[in-house]
């Protein structure tokens, strides 16, 4: 039995993983190469799209991300609003990427509203995903611990992106700090880096 196979018989058969870390810092390559790791094998392997673009910067971002996963054998689903709807085979592996571009897509409506109460029917539908999909990777961004203060509607963001971050860590298996070049186990096995292949987490901090 390998690393993975143990960590699967502990958690109950599947395994779910929170990434979290601070902007561009790689964990979006990360988290690519950890669900790829997780997926049982002949089981599809799917990759949530959640951002909506709005400029040329976040075109290239997906650009780039369409190219890394390219041949990995990921089938992308573009779902930016109403997460709780998707349709697919559950009985593959996710990964979601991400819970920022989420809320932010739910919490600003594009007539202009602002649904204030996104951030709990967010939590509340991605935990429901995670306890039907054999294993999902969640992908958020820690822009809520800096101590600079932002406008009233920032700050409502913030506060709601962290509050589904909250209840994603305490639901998920395994919880990962991606920053500075560092992967940190938060929550889960110490050697929960095991079930990947050294070289390859090494590359990934090199980025």
């Amino acid at each position: 039995m390998d690393r993975l196979d143990e960590v699967r018989k502990t958690s109950g058969g599947s395994v779910n993983v929170f990434i979290s870390g601070g902007c561009k810092n790689g964990k979006s390559y990360f988290a690519q190469s950890l669900a790829k790791r997780l997926a049982a094998e002949n089981r599809p392997l799917y990759y949530i799209a959640t951002m909506h673009p709005v400029d040329g910067e976040d075109h290239a971002r997906i650009l780039r991300h369409r190219e890394e996963r390219q041949g990995w054998g990921f089938s992308t689903i573009e779902k930016s609003t109403e997460i709780g709807s998707m349709e697919a085979d559950f009985n593959g592996s996710f990964l979601l990427d991400s819970v920022t571009a989420l809320l932010s897509n739910e919490m600003f409506q594009r007539d202009g509203t602002i649904d204030t109460e996104a951030h709990v029917r967010i939590a509340d539908e991605l935990m429901q995903l995670t306890q039907k999909s054999s294993s999902m990777v969640l992908v958020s961004d820690y822009i809520y611990s800096d101590a600079e203060r932002y406008d009233e509607l920032t700050e409502l963001y913030r506060k709601g992106l962290a509050w589904i971050d909250r209840a994603l860590a305490q639901i998920c298996d395994v919880v990962i700090e991606v920053a500075y070049g560092r992967i940190q186990i938060i929550k889960g096995p110490a050697d929960f880096m095991k079930i990947m292949d050294i070289q390859e987490i090494q590359s990934i901090c090199s980025r």
